[in-house]
C-alpha cells in the first residue's frame, strides 16, 4: 500500500549552530534528501511533501518529484522559535488533502530546538493523531536533554495499545556529525535496528551492511550501476566458463582420437601386406603370384612416398623400409628362378620370364624401384647372368633352326 509521508523541518535560529556539519539546517537537507530516497526506492506510488515548524508553512505539498523539494529546501533560512504543536497539525492537514486516498499517512519531525508546549498538550496531541491513523517518527537532535522526557512520553501515547510500534523516536547526539549517517540505520528509513516504539537511539555514524558497501537509498544511481557490472562480470565469467570447458573437451577427444590410429597405423599396414603378398593368404584372394608381387611393389612404393605424414615414429619407418626391401628382394629372385626356369610357367609366366630375360628391360625395372642402389654386385650379379642366360637362349635357338632345317 503507497505511503503519503509530510516531513516538518526545524528552521528556527538553534539551527544555525555547527554542531552537526555544515550546520544543523543544512544537516537536515540531506536527512530529508535520503528518506524521500528512501521512501522513493521502497514504491514509486510514494508520495512526501515538506512543511517547517517556525513559520508552519507548506513549502512543498505531495509529490514524486525530489528535485523540487530540495530546491525548496536550499530557500529556507532559519529564523524564530519552533511551535511543535502547530506545525506537527499543519502537517496533518496536508496528509488529509492528499490524492491517493487509500495511501497510508505519515510525518517525519526534526527537532533541534526547544520544545515548549507541555505534557497536557502533547498527549492531546497524540490522542489525535492516533484516532486519525497518522504514524510519526522524531528524530531528536540538538537539544537532547531537555527533549527527550516529553517526546519520549509523545511517542508512548501515539503507539499505546498498538501490538506493533508504527511510530519511532531516534535520538542523535553531535558526536554523529551527519544526520543522514545515523538515519540510514534507523527504522525511519526501513533499516533494521535495535529500536522500540517508545524508546530512543543513540545515533551513530554507522552504515548498515549494504550490497557493494554503498547505501542505494542515498545513492541509487551508483548502486544500481554496480550491480548491473556485477551482473555482467558474472554473465562474462559463466561464458569463459562453459567455453573453457568445451574447449577442454574437444581437446581431449581429438587426442586421443590419433594416439589411436597412429598405433593401429603400422600393424594394420603390416598385415595388410602379409595377407596379400603371402603365399597361403593371396591364393584366398584368387591372385597369381605375379599379382601378388606387383601388389607388393605397389604397396612399397605407395608406403614410402605417402607414408612418411602419417607415420612418424620410428617403428613405422623401419616396418615400410623391411617391406620394400623384402618386395625388391622377392622380385629379384623371381625374376632369377624365372630365368632359370625352376618352376614351371604358363603363357603370362613365360611372356614375363622373357622380359625379364632381356637385360635392358630387367635394368629398366630395377632402376624403377626405389632404393635399390644399381651399382650393387648383387644387382650387377643379376644383370650379368640375365645377359649370359639371353646369349644362351638365342645359341639354342639358332642351333635348332638348324636341325629343323637339315630334316
Amino acid at each position: 500500500m503507497p505511503e503519503a509521508t509530510m516531513i516538518c523541518i526545524d528552521d528556527s535560529d538553534w539551527m544555525r549552530n555547527g554542531d552537526f556539519l555544515p550546520t544543523r539546517l543544512q544537516a537536515q537537507e540531506d536527512a530529508v534528501n535520503v528518506i524521500c530516497r528512501a521512501k522513493q526506492q521502497e514504491s514509486p506510488e510514494n508520495t512526501f511533501g515538506v512543511s517547517t515548524f517556525t513559520r508552519g508553512k507548506v513549502l512543498v505539498t505531495l509529490t514524486t518529484t525530489l528535485g523540487n523539494i530540495i530546491t525548496r529546501l536550499h530557500q529556507v533560512e532559519p529564523t524564530g522559535a519552533i511551535d511543535f504543536v502547530v506545525g506537527v497539525r499543519i502537517a496533518h492537514l496536508a496528509l488529509r488533502h492528499r490524492k491517493v486516498k487509500n495511501a497510508k499517512m505519515r510525518i517525519v519531525a526534526f527537532v533541534g530546538s526547544p520544545v515548549k508546549q507541555d505534557d497536557a498538550e502533547l498527549k492531546k496531541l497524540a490522542m489525535r493523531l492516533k484516532k486519525e491513523n497518522v504514524s510519526i517518527d522524531i528524530v531528536n537532535f540538538g537539544e537532547i536533554e531537555e527533549n527527550s522526557g516529553k517526546l519520549e512520553s509523545f511517542i508512548k501515547y501515539v503507539n499505546g495499545g498498538k501490538a506493533e510500534a508504527t511510530c519511532h523516536l531516534v535520538t542523535i547526539p553531535a558526536s554523529a556529525n551527519q544526520l543522514s549517517d545515523a538515519l540510514m540505520t534507523s527504522p525511519i528509513i526501513g533499516a533494521s535496528g535495535n529500536y522500540s516504539g517508545g524508546g530512543s537511539s543513540g545515533g551513530g555514524g554507522a552504515h548498515g551492511d549494504f550490497d557493494f558497501g554503498v547505501d542505494p537509498s542515498a545513492d541509487p544511481e551508483l548502486a544500481m550501476a554496480l550491480r548491473v557490472s556485477m551482473e555482467e562480470e558474472r554473465s562474462r565469467r559463466q561464458a569463459e566458463q562453459r567455453t573453457t570447458g568445451e574447449g577442454s573437451a574437444e581437446a581431449t577427444t581429438a587426442s586421443t582420437a590419433p594416439t589411436e590410429t597412429t598405433a593401429a597405423a603400422p600393424t594394420g599396414g603390416n598385415e595388410q601386406l602379409a595377407q596379400r603378398v603371402g603365399g597361403d593368404a593371396g591364393a584366398e584372394f584368387g591372385m597369381t603370384e605375379d599379382e601378388e608381387l606387383m601388389l607388393a611393389l605397389q604397396m612399397s612404393m605407395e608406403n614410402q612416398s605417402g607414408g612418411g605424414g602419417e607415420g612418424t615414429t620410428g617403428t613405422t619407418s623401419t616396418s615400410e623400409s623391411a617391406d620394400a626391401a623384402w618386395a625388391r628382394e622377392l622380385l629379384v629372385e623371381e625374376a632369377v628362378a624365372m630365368a632359370d626356369g625352376d618352376e614351371p610357367m604358363d603363357d603370362d609366366d613365360a611372356d614375363i620370364a622373357e622380359a625379364l630375360n632381356d637385360p635392358d628391360v630387367l635394368r629398366s625395372v630395377l632402376s624403377s624401384l626405389p632404393g635399390v642402389d644399381m651399382e650393387s654386385d648383387t644387382v650387377q650379379q643379376v644383370l650379368s647372368e640375365t645377359a649370359a642366360q639371353r646369349e644362351a637362349s638365342k645359341k639354342d635357338g639358332e642351333e635348332d633352326d638348324d636341325s629343323d632345317d637339315d630334316l
